[in-house]
């Protein structure tokens, strides 16, 4: 199945089973804005409280905060939002369609990747086992020009980004000759630069209102309150400060259902280090947090860095952790070195001192800043994309079942009695009264006992526990495994013992030590 096939299903998947809707579907909705149903706030809750233990209770040195979403306005301007977040657009003239001029190229990049990769998959597949593919990439007449073309392309982007030449954006569109996606044309506007951030007022009157922002990231709570949150915690450097929160920015080129979004939830941490030490850390928390995200049982291949071309104001290191949603390779986290722009800013516009006082220097400097941070609708989707399967069954029929790690997903246990008389709701609600303190349990004994566990497998439930007349006598009840499909007879009074442990989050973090 093409995966734009996929893509599709599973879009339609979110929204039938309550993890996604459209926000505002009654009034036809609102673009690039969604809304999490009884399905999707349990996952998003699930995937939060992983990263939320990973960094609070594993580290010793990292706290967290909640900031506020209204901040300042000097705060942005101090941080660059102001002057320099910004995207390049073009427009399409023929389609009136507004694009990303730096994502056209990126496409154009994974273009030239896929006639590689299309080269070598059917070289792979001519020569079996006796297929050198190192010896292919740097042999092949085809792979080579592919290569090359690329290479130079991506030499002439990235140097157009550092320069932040927007002619030469232009320039690059046409001369690879890319065209509008609706129309098919290349007849393209100049490439403009648009900034990001909402804006609004407070205050009670017109003439006594201040011109406030919707925050376009949560990092700049955290910098403003580093120093409040080190002395109070009486934290030593390196320590870290983790934070949870909305963001907002007004993206003209919002796509791929809630990929690109224009409210979205971040999950970030800040790691205030001693200057000269900053690159070290930075590559131990690329390491650490490719390491959180492979714990989910994706499958390595799932997973890649990709380091920046063109560096943010701020930073001297940047790399992205991408992971292949059915649209490809795409950014889920990034980790970046911030020196210390955002702490000098900060103290440079407010006009106060918030250097920190290393003890065991005796001296004051103000700290590099190592920064995680995950889009957490990103995270979902990503999730919910390596999830979804389409299985073949003996049968000839086809089950949809979402494989969802067993600690993130929605509804860890569901509770079914076999029918609906003789006594066995009545013991089913006993036991479920009883798990429901421990895990998320669902009670479900409509319809057949074969269709409930379909609900369930599309729900991504990883057990579930049916109650017959056999149950009455012998306290036991049949447990099936959601990937497996196995079912074996367990003793009601086991079950707990038998599934708290593989639903925990504490399970996956075990994984992380």
């Amino acid at each position: 199945m093409a995966q734009e096939d996929v893509f599709k299903k599973l879009v339609s998947h979110c929204k039938e089973y309550g993890f996604v809707f459209p926000s505002s579907d009654i009034y036809d909705g609102l673009g690039a804005v969604y809304d999490y149903g009884q399905m999707g706030v349990e996952l998003k809750n699930n995937i939060k409280q992983y990263w939320w233990q990973s960094m609070v209770l594993l580290h010793e040195n990292i706290v967290g905060i909640d900031s506020a979403i209204f901040m300042h306005p000097t705060i942005w301007k101090a941080s660059g939002h102001v002057d320099a977040f910004n995207d390049p657009l073009i427009d399409n003239r023929d389609s009136k369609k507004r694009y990303r001029a730096d994502v056209l190229i990126e496409d154009q990049l994974a273009k030239y990747d896929d006639k590689i990769n299309k080269e070598v998959a059917k070289a792979a597949k001519k020569f079996g086992e006796a297929f050198d593919e190192a010896q292919f990439r740097s042999t092949n007449a085809r792979v080579l020009e592919h290569q090359a073309k690329r290479d130079a392309l991506h030499e002439r982007f990235a140097k157009a980004l550092n320069d932040n030449d927007l002619n030469e954006l232009r320039q690059i569109i046409l001369d690879e000759e890319i065209v509008c996606p609706i129309s098919g044309t290349k007849n393209w506007t100049e490439v403009r630069q648009f900034n990001l951030m909402f804006t609004t007022e407070m205050g009670s009157t017109a003439d006594g209102s201040m011109k406030i922002y919707l925050r376009p990231e949560t990092a700049q709570g955290i910098f403003v309150n580093y120093l409040n949150v080190q002395k109070t915690g009486r934290m030593k450097i390196p320590f870290g400060i983790a934070q949870i929160g909305k963001a907002f920015r007004n993206e003209i080129v919002a796509r791929q259902f809630i990929f690109r979004m224009r409210e979205f939830e971040q999950m970030e941490m800040q790691f205030f280090v001693k200057p000269g030490t900053e690159l070290d850390w930075f590559k131990t928390w690329k390491e650490t947090r490719l390491k959180w995200h492979k714990a989910l049982g994706f499958g390595d291949d799932h997973y890649r860095y990709h380091d920046h071309d063109k560096l943010a104001h701020y930073a001297n290191a940047a790399t992205d952790i991408e992971f292949l949603m059915p649209f490809g390779f795409k950014e889920v986290e990034g980790i970046h070195s911030r020196t210390n722009f955002d702490l000098s800013q900060h103290e440079k516009f407010s006009g106060k001192s918030i250097k920190y006082f290393d003890p065991e220097l005796n001296e004051s400097y103000t700290p590099y800043v190592i920064e995680t941070s995950i889009g957490v609708d990103r995270m979902f989707l990503s999730i919910m994309s390596a999830a979804y399967t389409e299985e073949k069954l003996d049968n000839g029929e086809t089950r949809v079942v979402l494989k969802l790690p067993a600690a993130l997903a929605p509804v860890k246990l569901a509770v079914m009695p076999l029918v609906k008389k003789d006594g066995l709701p009545e013991k089913a609600r006993e036991i479920m009264d009883n798990l429901k303190f421990h895990f998320h349990c669902q009670y479900d004994e409509k319809d057949s006992i074969g269709k409930r566990y379909r609900r369930q497998d599309a729900i991504g439930t990883p057990y579930c526990i049916t109650v017959d007349h056999q149950t009455l006598e012998d306290n036991c009840v049949t447990l099936r495994n959601r990937d497996t499909m196995q079912q074996e007879r367990v003793a009601i009074s086991e079950l707990n013992n038998i599934i708290a442990d593989k639903v925990s989050i504490t399970s996956l973090l075990k994984t992380l030590q």
